[in-house]
This record gives C-alpha cells, sequence and structure tokens, in this order.
C-alpha cells in the first residue's frame, strides 16, 4: 500500500522486535520457567531453549540479528523436521501436524537474517550498515 511505504524501516523494525521477543520468551519459558511456561530439563529442548533465549534477544535488541536470525531458522527448520514432520507433512489445520508456528518463525527469520538488524538496533548505534546489503 502506497501510503505504508515512507514506515517501511519502522514497520520492518517492529516485525524484528516482536519476532525477537516471542522467541526470547519461548526460550525464557523453557531454561527458566517464566512467563508461565515449564521448565524443562531434557537435553534436546533445555539446548533449543537455550538457542531461543540467546537468539531470540540478539534479533530483539539488534545486535548480529542476521547471524542471530539465520540461526534460529536452521533451528526452526530442524525442529519442524525431527518434531512435527513425522507427524504428518501439511503443518496447519485440524489434522495438521501443529508445526504452523516452527513454520512461520523459520521464514520469518530467514527474511530477518537477509535483511539485518535496520533501525531501532544496537548495530545502528553502533554505526554498522542498517540494513544487510542489497
Amino acid at each position: 500500500m502506497p501510503f505504508l511505504e515512507r514506515f517501511t524501516e519502522a514497520l520492518y523494525a517492529l516485525f524484528r522486535i516482536v519476532f525477537g521477543l516471542l522467541f526470547f520468551s519461548h526460550g525464557a519459558q523453557k531454561v527458566f520457567g517464566w512467563l508461565g511456561g515449564p521448565k524443562v530439563d531434557a537435553p534436546l529442548p533445555l539446548v533449543a531453549g537455550w538457542i531461543e533465549l540467546v537468539t531470540g534477544l540478539l534479533i530483539l535488541i539488534g545486535l548480529f540479528a542476521g547471524v542471530a536470525a539465520f540461526i534460529a531458522s536452521g533451528e526452526m527448520a530442524v525442529a519442524y523436521f525431527m518434531v512435527h514432520a513425522p507427524q504428518g507433512f501439511w503443518p496447519a489445520g485440524m489434522h495438521g501436524n501443529q508445526g504452523e508456528a516452527a513454520v512461520l518463525y523459520c521464514f520469518a527469520f530467514l527474511y530477518i537474517a537477509a535483511r539485518g538488524s535496520g533501525i531501532w538496533s544496537v548495530d545502528a548505534l553502533r554505526g554498522r550498515p542498517a540494513v544487510a546489503a542489497r
């Protein structure tokens, strides 16, 4: 929509911040039992929780967000194929494998990995390129 074009950078920053915060919260639930989630003790979910906590925080504040998002995207791809795909291929719907969130996170983080930290980020404050080279 043409009237939104002037807000492209701000909307991208909000996108990065919200996805980072949500991913951080998943990690905080697994690692510390914060935010109403159960703390996990099993090794693989605990490793996933630490990845979510650290990469979510980096994406949220915009510090090395491209690298962090690439790692987070990979984690979500692994989660989809290890946990959800064995239940059936299609992620959404009543008979889906409940992997829709993993797919959405995977591709959102892939976009952030390609785009970089953008404005309203620690990287921007440090004088790093606001967005990835196009």
